[in-house]
């Protein structure tokens, strides 16, 4: 799978791409039930709301045939290799969930800013790819972006540890309103197995939750090897150490786990 010179330039210009239905229907149907299975789990990798319900399972690529797949998949990594240049590393694997009625918030932030700060990664050569799971709509809790705001660098963030059950370096309410005023606010909306890639410098957030309708989204944040991270502060299921490049896998992959499933069933 490669990107267009329009979607290069639209990545260029705005700092993300959406890519509808990249993955079939079976494929997310897939992902979607081994997803649950990851969230029920009592492990240190799924961190949870405050009402108890998941929030996001960290390093499932690690612990779930089906993510380890995903997480070698050519559909994704032949776009990010692209934009990036070269041979790329997992840094980050999130399953992130806004569950019916108690989906919390994520706060505005940059990511680049956070891996910057904490694990020291020296220069913005990553970016996000992720997998919607399930129809993702204006009312359950969307991806906000500011288009263009990646164009800025750095921005001044501070270190939120109360708003939510997860700690995270977020901007003012004066900062995104003025990017905000600049680049305006957009809320990519598809369903299940549509793809966004977007910049690791592209300011974003989403609301909570209060629809009776669930939300999960993979998201892949993966960074040029030569640009891994030189500090270890952090858990390595929240920033990995293995810096050797991803091969990816034939791109029917996941079709052949759903098919050894049902072999095993019978």
């Amino acid at each position: 799978m490669n990107l267009s010179n329009e979607q290069l330039k639209q990545f260029e210009d705005e700092g993300y791409i959406f890519l509808p239905e990249v993955f079939s229907k079976i494929e997310a149907e897939l992902l979607k039930k081994e997803s649950e299975k990851v969230y029920s789990l009592k492990r240190k990798e799924v961190v949870r709301e405050l009402s108890g319900v998941a929030r996001t399972a960290f390093a499932a690529h690690t612990y779930n045939e089906a993510f380890k797949r995903l997480g070698a998949h050519p559909r994704l990594l032949n776009p990010v290799k692209e934009i990036l240049g070269g041979d790329v590393y997992m840094h980050q694997f999130k399953v992130n969930a806004k569950a019916a009625f108690d989906g919390d918030v994520w706060q505005w932030h940059q990511d680049f800013g956070v891996w910057h700060r904490d694990d020291q990664m020296p220069e913005p050569r990553a970016m996000n790819i992720s997998v919607f799971l399930d129809d993702v709509t204006a009312a359950n809790g969307p991806l906000l972006f500011i288009p263009g705001s990646h164009k800025l660098g750095v921005v001044e963030a501070g270190h939120d540890t109360e708003t939510t059950s997860y700690p995270l370096w977020t901007l003012s309410r004066e900062k995104v309103t003025e990017l905000a005023n600049r680049g305006g606010c957009v809320a990519p909306t598809g369903p299940a197995g549509s793809m966004l890639l977007f910049s690791s410098l592209l300011v974003h957030a989403s609301p909570p939750n209060i629809s009776p309708f669930g939300r999960s989204i993979v998201y892949l944040s993966l960074c040029h090897v030569e640009n891994h991270i030189r500090a270890f502060k952090r858990e390595e299921w929240i920033a990995h150490r293995n810096f050797e490049p991803i091969n990816a896998l034939d791109d029917n992959c996941l079709t052949d786990l759903i098919n050894k499933n049902l072999t095993a069933a019978e």
